[in-house]
């Protein structure tokens, strides 16, 4: 990184924060601070929904999901659009109705208490590990390719997080969100754009394509009814729909950026231009990752994307062995590069060579033998290590093969987007704890009080998170975990939220013990490892209402009600 990059990172990190607090004014009362007054309009709606979702992982994890498994993980997101009509049907309506601050104040109207407290318990649960692993997922990755320290950085990423939280609330993310939204959308653009002009002149974008459908990269749809595939349309739709069900419809941190629209109207048009435009996003930055995987046919790419675990090779007694799989890579991908050319000057000529395309495909399964046999290396020196380098690949692209100014643009993609993420969660907590846990179970405060609460929360919640991103490891794909994480407990929170808005049959104490009894039986389930991570969320939300009925009828049979 040269000083331009520096100034423009620097430039629009501060630049963000300090307007966000000079646009939001300080919060004079909790309503301000928690529900922005109701001011927001159905745009601001919109993108705060999307940059709450789009974090850090998002923009790391995605690209490197695609250049090793294709376009493949566009099916997670189909569920959504789905969900967002639903949301807007039923949710939307009922939240405003009843004025509430926080989704989970809507189940004590509905039950009781306690079963308000267990929703809100298990919701701080998954989003402050959730908020600690999107401050810490772009931390370790800049901190291995920049050799920066990653505690500073955590430090740093999480002090900006809580300073301009604390002073705006809710406004103050609702107008940082769209400067986030609009860097993230510019950069991506941008690094797909460098991309497409550093091929090789014989190489266009639709022989690109082609080259990619050659080697898999560019299959969308995969119609598998086994449910130990992760990936698959019907995972996507069944699954996938609960998830983002459970996500945008109770998760305090998307929930309350809705409840500041100006009306049920605003806000649902907000969701609906989230779930017009959240597919082709996620489709996009998918496809970035496919364009750097074609980048790389012509580039010379390293064997591991990793530079903590390379360094470890190098100083084994696999070094060697390490260093002669490198060159067979480079002797691949030089046979890979002159096949390209040859493929696309025949695509250029309408013509399909099937000898050509064999060869392409044989020399992409050469390659991922070889970096699956450096995995193993790096598992025989250090069998703690995370051999999964999915979320080193954009950054390394970046920072090597882009030019600079537009690294600090990239860099700054990658903050906004962890701050953006990171705030909406860490403001969720908050609020969740303070108005959730401590007001319903000590009300007739002033109001001036719960303010004061909330933002002592913020604070103290903010340090929470960032020891937890100092201390969680790495496993898996960023992103995929993420969404493991939010599959293990969101279809049980859903589950309680759909009985309370369908089913008024089942009363508070069938589905206070139904909830703990199947977010039990899910976590039990996940540690088994039996189906996908996504039908989790199905599970919890069907076993929720299903032994919330029994549950009812027995306790309606003990009292002669039926």
């Amino acid at each position: 990184m040269v000083l331009l990059d520096w100034i423009i990172l620097i430039g629009t990190l501060l630049f963000i924060v300090i307007y966000g607090v000079i646009k939001s004014k300080g919060s004079k009362n909790i309503e301000e601070y928690v529900l922005a007054n109701k001011q927001t309009n159905w745009f601001t709606v919109g993108l705060s929904v999307m940059a709450t979702q789009a974090s850090a992982i998002t923009f790391l994890s995605t690209p490197g999901q695609a250049f090793h498994d294709g376009m493949g993980f566009v099916q997670f997101y189909f569920g959504l659009p789905l969900a967002m009509i639903v949301i807007c049907m039923f949710f939307i309506p009922i939240y405003h109705r009843l004025k509430v601050y926080t989704a989970y104040e809507f189940l004590e109207k509905r039950f009781d208490k306690k079963t308000r407290t267990l929703s809100a318990f298990i919701f701080l649960i998954q989003r402050s590990v959730g908020t600690g692993l999107t401050i810490y997922a772009p931390a370790i990755i800049l901190s291995s390719i920049l050799n920066w320290n990653l505690t500073y950085l955590i430090l740093i990423i999480g002090a900006l997080i809580i300073i301009y939280t604390y002073f705006g609330g809710t406004k103050a993310l609702n107008v940082t969100q769209k400067q986030q939204a609009g860097v993230i959308m510019l950069g991506m653009f941008l690094a797909f754009v460098f991309i497409i002009l550093e091929f090789p002149k014989e190489i266009d974008l639709n022989n690109a394509i082609a080259i990619a459908s050659v080697e898999g990269k560019m299959d969308l749809l995969n119609f598998s009814t086994d449910p130990n595939e992760r990936y698959t349309l019907w995972n996507g739709l069944t699954g996938g729909f609960f998830l983002m069900l459970a996500y945008f419809g109770t998760d305090q941190s998307q929930v309350g950026r809705y409840l500041s629209g100006k009306s049920i109207k605003e806000t649902q048009m907000g969701l609906l231009m989230n779930g017009l435009l959240k597919v082709p996003m996620q489709f996009f930055i998918l496809f970035v990752g496919v364009m750097v995987f074609i980048f790389f046919h012509f580039e010379k790419a390293p064997l591991h994307f990793n530079p903590v675990n390379v360094s470890k090779i190098q100083e084994s007694e696999f070094r060697e062995e390490f260093e002669y799989m490198e060159l067979q890579l480079d002797y691949l991908q030089e046979e890979k590069s002159e096949i390209s050319l040859l493929y696309s000057g025949q695509l250029d000529q309408e013509f399909d060579n099937p000898i050509l395309e064999d060869k392409l495909r044989q020399l992409y399964e050469d390659e991922k033998d070889l970096r699956k046999r450096a995995r193993e290396i790096i598992k025989k020196v250090d069998d703690k290590a995370e051999t999964n380098d999915k979320d080193y690949v954009f950054i390394y692209y970046i920072l090597n093969y882009l030019p600079h100014g537009i690294i600090g643009l990239l860099l700054a993609v990658i903050f906004c987007a962890a701050m953006s993420s990171s705030a909406s969660g860490l403001y969720a907590i908050a609020s969740t704890s303070a108005l959730d846990l401590y007001k319903s179970h000590k009300p007739n405060q002033s109001n001036n009080h719960y303010l004061n609460v909330t933002k002592f929360s913020v604070v103290f919640w903010g340090i929470i998170c960032i020891l937890i991103a100092c201390i969680i490891n790495l496993f898996e794909n960023l992103i995929q975990l993420v969404n493991i994480i939010g599959s293990i407990f969101y279809g049980t929170v859903l589950g309680v939220f759909l009985i309370g808005l369908f089913i008024k049959y089942c009363k508070a104490n069938a589905v206070f013990w139904s909830a703990l009894i199947i977010q039990c039986l899910v976590i039990y389930i996940f540690y088994l490892d039996i189906v996908s991570f996504l039908w989790l969320n199905l599970i919890g939300a069907l076993g929720t209402i299903l032994l919330s009925l029994i549950m009812q009828s027995i306790i309606n049979i003990k009292r002669g009600k039926i």
